[in-house]
């Protein structure tokens, strides 16, 4: 036999002895070993980033689940901080991968690539950190006897940051959004002198008067969901009430109340403490971020971020932004930018929202052009000069990005609510339309059925709301085809007059750009009824909104709101619609259109049919006041 053919048969019976076999050194596994292994590091020798874990203490003692991940080789490097109850080490593992874009979330690509160290911190009481959790834990005070609260845990941690993170050149910015928000303006009080620059998003500010729990009095339900969500530790999640139609699920329970005693929620504290303050009182006002912030001088440049479409937080940015924009006497401290989202769409691609495209990625677009370089240079040890604008927003019905000096940037101008259901830009003659409603058949807030989660959840404000023109219950007023753009840049403000045959109701107005009938360019948009602003008032708040008080039967009030903040174009050939009803259901509880101390509480008996009168023209004149810009 050849030297090649006995090497042929020598690796055939290799080819069939195991291989511990051929190594006598290596000695096997024991089959009955235990295989459960109590550690495994998943960022591997090869990746391109060094991620860290710390337990940073605070002032009390508590220690606070931090999460630290930069490039490697990174130096001299700006601190980017967020602060979460979402699970910091989730949020900051996306993917369990070797590559720093593809672990942490999108939105974080283009400041790790600059050399950033982003940090995730689990508040108090969440997940990896030690402590109680308070939802909207309030600051030392009144309402918070303690001596820790999110402005003294975010001064502990950035003091740890800069004196441990030795790549970090000392100065710290912080960002967020939704609850992520509010922790990034909590740390604006008292701030630390590393603290540099601030990006807050979609800020939860004040839970009563238009964000998270309430807008203007009227109780928004999905707040139970989210309670038993975040704050039972076993069990917890969306309320179980099914997968069916929502609107029959809250119609069929009653009250809040009701609902929550069936599902066992009043165990919640959070929800105790939610059915307990129906009313604007001192709890909910102790609590009010913009107040708070108000009260004292803003010492780190801040860019208040919102989108348009904001189905959660609409109300918080801008009113910090009105609460400290007196302040800002140079325009380079604060600063508001409205983009064309859904909540914290501005962190994800953002070409597009339900049916609307946009020009481009607005989400990229703001983080690259704008957001990027306002904390680059507040940040970065060699800067580059700061040019933010003072206000930025995208123009929706005309796609581009805009730059203002202040906000609102357009003069107040009335469209009157006229005869045959039109609108008017001068005043017309007196005059009222009336409508039956009935709590037993409330306005829904989507066609049914109804699901408030996933997309349907998200673009719900981008609907078309022809499914509700024509009910006898709503009312719907109208231009004429334009032949010029309206451009309006600021929160529409609302004056219904109007009187209720009950004691107490609920007004709901929308803004309205109705497309072209014949639409041959975009099919899917003719004739489409797009919500530019949808907003809720609580009738017995009238005089005030820690006074509620029973109406008058077939008085006249004035009620007085405003609609979201909106960059938009009506564009010639579209029209201008103005819809008023009386619920919005089931985003909204019900009013029970009787008078009871607490809508909370309302007993079956309690919900009653109610003629609304809406006065037009004459010395009771509803209108919608538009800012109008001009362009």
């Amino acid at each position: 036999m050849s030297a090649r053919g006995a090497v042929a048969v020598l690796a055939a019976m290799l080819a069939g002895v195991p291989a511990a076999a051929q190594d006598a050194q290596a000695p096997q596994t024991d089959t009955m070993l235990n295989e459960q292994v109590a550690e495994y590091d998943w960022v591997r020798p090869q990746a391109d980033y060094v991620r860290r874990t710390v337990m940073i203490p605070m002032r009390d003692g508590t220690k606070l689940f931090t999460v630290i991940i930069h490039r490697k080789g990174v130096t001299d490097a700006p601190i980017l901080f967020t602060r979460t109850p979402y699970n910091a080490d989730g949020m900051s593992s996306r993917n369990r991968s070797q590559k720093i874009e593809e672990v942490l979330p999108v939105a974080d690509a283009e400041f790790v690539n600059d050399g950033y160290i982003r940090v995730y911190q689990d508040v108090r009481g969440m997940y990896g950190s030690e402590g109680d959790y308070v939802m909207n834990r309030p600051l030392r005070g009144p309402l918070n006897p303690t001596q820790v609260d999110h402005a003294t845990d975010a001064y502990d941690s950035i003091d740890w940051l800069v004196k441990n993170v030795k790549e970090s050149n000392g100065k710290v910015g912080i960002t967020g959004s939704s609850y992520l928000g509010f922790t990034s303006l909590m740390a604006l009080v008292d701030p630390h002198p590393a603290l540099k620059a601030a990006v807050p998003q979609s800020p939860m500010v004040d839970g009563w008067m238009g964000d998270d729990w309430f807008h203007n009095g009227a109780f928004r339900v999905f707040g139970f969901d989210f309670g038993l969500g975040q704050t039972v530790a076993k069990g917890g999640g969306a309320v179980p009430k099914g997968t069916g139609d929502e609107y029959a699920a809250y119609l069929a329970a009653g009250s809040a109340k009701h609902y929550a005693e069936s599902y066992g929620l009043l165990q919640l504290p959070n929800i105790r403490k939610m059915l307990e303050h129906p009313s604007y009182d001192a709890w909910w006002q102790g609590q009010a971020v913009d107040k708070q912030l108000a009260a004292r001088k803003l010492t780190v440049p801040t860019m208040l971020v919102v989108g348009q479409w904001d189905q959660e937080d609409s109300y918080g940015a801008p009113a910090v932004y009105q609460a400290l924009e007196p302040q800002d006497t140079n325009n380079d401290m604060v600063s508001l930018v409205i983009g064309p989202w859904r909540h914290s769409q501005v962190n994800y691609e953002a070409r597009s929202l339900g049916p609307l495209e946009w020009e481009g990625d607005t989400g990229l677009q703001f983080r690259t052009r704008y957001m990027k370089p306002f904390l680059d240079c507040h940040l970065k040890t060699v800067a580059p000069p700061c040019d933010t604008p003072p206000v930025l927003t995208y123009a929706t019905g005309a796609n581009r990005w805009e730059v203002s000096q202040q906000w609102p940037a357009g003069t107040y101008t009335p469209l009157y609510l006229a005869g045959n259901f039109g609108l008017s830009w001068t005043k017309p003659a007196a005059g009222s339309d009336s409508y039956v409603s009935d709590p037993a058949k409330p306005v829904p807030m989507l066609p049914r059925p109804i699901h408030m989660q996933g997309d349907e959840w998200r673009n719900w404000l981008v609907h078309d709301q022809r499914f509700v023109d024509g009910r006898p219950d709503v009312l719907s007023y109208t231009t004429g085809v334009l032949d010029k753009p309206v451009h309006i840049k600021g929160a529409p403000k609302i004056d219904l007059r109007a009187a209720t045959s009950g004691r107490d109701g609920d007004f709901v107005v929308k803004l309205i750009d109705v497309y072209p009938e014949e639409n041959a360019a975009e099919p899917e948009m003719a004739g489409y009824q797009l919500g530019i602003g949808i907003e809720i008032f609580r009738g017995r708040y009238v005089h005030g909104f820690a006074t509620p008080a029973p109406l008058k039967p077939g008085k006249t009030y004035a009620f007085e709101w405003a609609l979201p903040n909106v960059d938009h174009v009506f564009q010639p050939g579209h029209r201008i619609m103005v819809q008023v009803q009386s619920s919005l259901f089931p985003l909204y509880d019900r009013n029970p259109q009787s008078w009871t101390p607490s809508i909370m509480e309302a007993q079956p008996d309690d919900y009653v049919k109610a003629t609304q009168t809406i006065h037009r023209g004459g010395n009771a004149a509803s209108a919608v006041l538009l800012p109008i810009a001009t362009d």
